[in-house]
């Protein structure tokens, strides 16, 4: 889960992280009064919207006073930011800046932990930072049982700092963690991370994403989410317990296990076929859940064949069978499916399919590719 920049500098702002004074507007007049609130000198009018590059897609501007920021936010909200209309703006104090600096931390898998990152690279994609010039990041693992260490944040800041900056840096590290650690987050971001003429050192903007498996230890969090910032049929999905990501494929799958369903992605793939979406529909045999997956996923003009990749531990392959017979009887639904039901009573849920017209598969790779087969026209 993702939240916006405003929400992410009030979870900093709570572990005392140096973060600008602003006020969120939905309106521009609503931005100017904010301007003049902050005293009615340059502020900085930014886009809420969750995707990257919004400074280079128009949607971060400076306006030198509130009649200037009122015509800012007027040119910003309602404009398209790759696809998701603007409809908040962040009005904030206008900082100078001498130098900018990254900070992050992110969950590392192949080291089986966090990892903080920085770089005196600040301002710019870290991604690209990675790419073209690596040696400009420190990296710094992190034990997750005993955290950000003070001595660790204060090496990695004398790393692209000095002096009194590096110091704060350092308090700024530790107090990153700590909102990271707290909150469940996968990622937490400041980026960049400012030092001005004077020597200041803030925030000025903030990235924190959530782990999704902690977020019923976060309600205050949970509530935070923006379902204009998802498609329709994702915050569908996740009512009704589903897992569901829409790709831009033509073989829709229905998969339960995220393990299994991103191997069935992958061995599309391999085939040369496109997947559809991910989707996660777990261990129910509900026909209500079977309908409404597959109703999300026919809404698709792209669907043309429809995949079910099954494996019945606990879940019994005779009532998955049953399941998906009753979903198809209640859904109208004109495209092929292809079902591959293996584990505990799989033979009986054989016999099952074989008085339907769904299309069985005995393997994975069967499946998969007759799958793909329908998808482009053919024969099953």
């Amino acid at each position: 889960m993702k939240i916006h920049e405003y929400q992410a500098k009030e979870l900093f702002r709570r572990e005392g992280i140096p973060v600008p004074e602003g006020r969120v507007a939905e309106t521009p007049a609503e931005a100017r009064q904010i301007a003049e609130d902050l005293g009615g000198g340059p502020v900085v009018v930014k886009s809420q919207v969750l995707v990257g590059g919004r400074g280079k897609a128009g949607g971060v501007k400076l306006a030198d006073g509130p009649d200037e920021a009122r015509e800012t936010a007027e040119a910003i909200l309602g404009m398209k930011i790759k696809g998701l209309t603007v409809t908040r703006v962040l009005v904030t104090p206008a900082k100078d800046i001498a130098r900018e600096f990254y900070l992050g931390i992110v969950q590392d898998r192949s080291r089986q932990r966090p990892v903080l990152m920085t770089s005196a690279a600040g301002g710019v994609d870290i991604e690209e930072v990675a790419r073209t010039a690596p040696d400009q990041i420190v990296t710094t693992p992190i034990d997750p049982v005993l955290g950000l260490r003070p001595f660790q944040a204060r090496q990695a800041a004398f790393h692209v700092a000095e002096g009194r900056t590096a110091a704060q840096m350092a308090r700024i590290m530790v107090q990153l963690w700590n909102a990271y650690r707290r909150v469940d987050a996968n990622l937490a971001e400041i980026n960049p991370l400012i030092e001005t003429p004077g020597g200041e050192v803030w925030a000025i903007d903030a990235k924190i994403n959530f782990d999704d498996n902690g977020l019923a230890r976060q309600p205050e969090i949970a509530g935070w989410r923006d379902p204009a910032e998802s498609p329709p049929e994702e915050n569908e999905a996740r009512a009704a317990g589903l897992s569901f990501v829409k790709l831009a494929g033509n073989v829709g799958c229905l998969v339960n296990g995220a393990g299994l369903a991103m191997a069935t992605m992958d061995l599309i793939q391999h085939f040369g076929g496109r997947p559809a979406n991910f989707l996660d529909i777990g261990g129910s045999s509900s026909p209500d859940k079977v309908v409404t997956a597959l109703d999300i996923i026919t809404r698709d003009a792209n669907v043309k064949a429809i995949l079910f990749n099954i494996f019945g531990g606990i879940t019994r392959c005779d009532d998955v069978a049953r399941g998906i017979i009753e979903a198809r009887r209640r859904a109208d639904i004109a495209v092929p499916i292809v079902v591959r039901l293996v584990g505990t009573n799989e033979e009986e849920a054989r016999d099952l399919l074989a008085e339907t017209d769904l299309v069985p598969a005995a393997t994975m790779d069967e499946a998969v590719q007759t799958a793909i087969r329908l998808a482009e026209g053919g024969a099953a």
